[in-house]
């Protein structure tokens, strides 16, 4: 038995390194675990031995949540410069163990989740919260460029992961799609935005810098694509050309099922039932997907109405400004000395600022609303959409050409038979080894489509730990709502004085009185 903890009460820190490496509360951290949170204090390796023995003295390989939080207190009496002993630990008998220093823990949390993977290949292990601290990416637009013959956009593409930031155009982002579904055919891949050629609006190219931002967003916050080495290029290398490089380098790159080590052992990876918990799994996750699509068109109205409010208001704010600074006179003739006119203009000019400003606040409730809530589900339907896209994927190419390999190898056996039958032995062999590389490219077509499956798995997975994001997308519109409701609700009340004033002051003027 791993070694165990007997004095002191145990820190939050504690249970928060605990909660990392055991997040399913399993009682047991192996031994690279245990040394990789080691290694996280700095100390010299012969104090990390010492620790070591001490927590695993009959060298069981693992370590229990006490052994654990023994290491922990142990890590933390080194590098006090305190010996590594349960005797040190005594002192601490009636209060709180130390708390060692560690740095940051985000690399503990990607080891904890790759560990976790590798015991059960068929749990994604990735929360919302993790898939977040993966990355986050920028994609700013540059001032357009002329070429030779058409005028081009250039992006701004950082990456808070690779700490870098690089320039891309279109193509390059084309480029990289093809070479990223090349590379994984299996996985959830999204879409770009569309190339306008001519005439692209300001609009056009906003909502396409935006739609870039989301792709990047997907892929580098994909737990296996964000560790390629495609994906890294992309982020981190500098210069022109980037696309062409990239098709260059990647051209004989194999796809993921050559590469992984998961596909020698695949088939028993797979459950029996996939089929049946696949069909059901995509048919929720497109039943969630046009629920969503309908909350994003009210999403889009919504925001919508709000700038055209900020508009309205702002048309109100500038012909109130041109009524206040009227210059016909005004005669008797035409007042007849009514000075309502007079009071009018002069209180105009004091209400221009209030509809200003209730304008400048409807149009900051619409940016919150724009880069959160609809932008938040938008990201979501790129990722239910590419769901949809490799399902596809699936079932009209791998397990199609799977199909039609069958279906070849009963035509060719067929054939055999039928020579057979007749006698002609040269043709009966040709056929015995036309069913051989059959076999064979069977073989391996059944193994794509296990791997197929058990990538379905993960991706759906996948899906399922973003759907998170429905709730993030409607606390962003209550809290956006809520503030511009409360904004706006006193700029109005801090109008009202003005307008009350202005129609009873103009109630008040005895008739008669001069025109101002």
């Amino acid at each position: 038995m791993a070694g165990s903890l007997a004095f002191g009460s145990v820190p939050p820190f504690y249970r928060e390194i605990y909660q990392i490496v055991c997040p399913n509360q399993e009682n047991r951290i192996e031994r690279e675990m245990f040394v990789k949170i080691l290694v996280k204090s700095s100390l010299p390796k012969s104090s990390l031995t010492l620790i070591w023995e001490a927590v695993d003295p009959k060298q069981d390989g693992y370590v229990t949540r006490d052994g654990l939080y023994k290491g922990l207190a142990l890590t933390a009496l080194a590098q006090q410069g305190k010996p590594v002993s349960d005797k040190a630990l005594e002192s601490f008998s009636d209060s709180e163990l130390p708390k060692p220093s560690l740095g940051d823990l985000s690399d503990l949390k990607t080891l904890s989740a790759r560990v976790h993977r590798e015991k059960n290949p068929n749990i994604l292990g990735y929360g919302y919260e993790d898939l977040l601290s993966l990355d986050t990416i920028e994609v700013e637009l540059l001032a357009e460029k002329k070429g030779i013959i058409l005028k081009h956009n250039e992006y701004h593409v950082s990456s808070r992961r690779h700490n870098i930031t690089v320039n891309r155009r279109y193509n390059d982002f084309v480029a990289f799609h093809d070479v990223l579904l090349q590379r994984f055919p299996y996985r959830l891949v999204p879409k770009l935005p569309p190339k306008k050629l001519m005439g692209a609006s300001k609009e056009f190219i906003e909502a396409r810098r935006k739609a870039l931002k989301r792709f990047l967003t997907l892929v580098a916050r994909h737990p296996v694509l964000c560790e390629d080495k495609i994906v890294i290029f992309f982020f981190t290398i500098k210069g022109s050309d980037i696309g062409q490089k990239m098709k260059d380098q990647f051209k004989s790159y194999p796809d993921e099922f050559v590469t992984s080590p998961l596909s020698s052992g695949i088939r028993e990876l797979v459950p029996m039932d996939v089929q049946a918990s696949f069909s059901a799994s995509k048919d929720q996750i497109r039943c969630i997907h046009n629920s969503v699509d309908k909350m994003k068109d009210v999403a889009d109205r919504q925001t919508a109405r709000t700038l055209g409010f900020s508009m309205d208001m702002l048309t109100f704010a500038r012909e109130l400004s041109a009524l206040s600074g009227d210059s016909h006179p005004t005669t008797v003739w035409a007042s007849g000395n009514n000075d309502s006119w007079g009071h009018l203009k002069h209180g105009f000019n004091g209400l221009t600022n209030h509809f200003s400003q209730i304008s400048d606040k409807a149009a900051q409730w619409f940016k919150r609303d724009d880069i959160g809530a609809v932008e938040t589900l938008a990201l979501f339907l790129e990722i239910t959409s590419s769901y949809k896209d490799l399902c596809d994927r699936h079932e009209k190419g791998v397990l199609k050409d799977h199909q039609n390999a069958l279906h070849k190898m009963q035509q060719i056996k067929k054939r055999q038979i039928m020579s057979q039958a007749k006698g002609q032995d040269n043709l009966f062999d040709a056929l015995e080894s036309k069913i051989l590389e059959q076999e064979a490219d069977i073989s391996n077509m059944e193994n794509r489509n296990f791997f197929s499956l058990h990538c379905l798995q993960m991706e759906t997975q996948l899906v399922h730990a973003n759907v998170k994001m429905i709730a993030v997308a409607l606390e962003q519109m209550i809290a956006s709502s809520s503030l511009g409701n409360k904004e706006l609700a006193k700029l109005w009340a801090d109008a009202y004085p003005s307008i009350e004033g202005l129609v009873q002051k103009d109630a008040d003027s005895p008739p008669g009185s001069p025109p101002q």
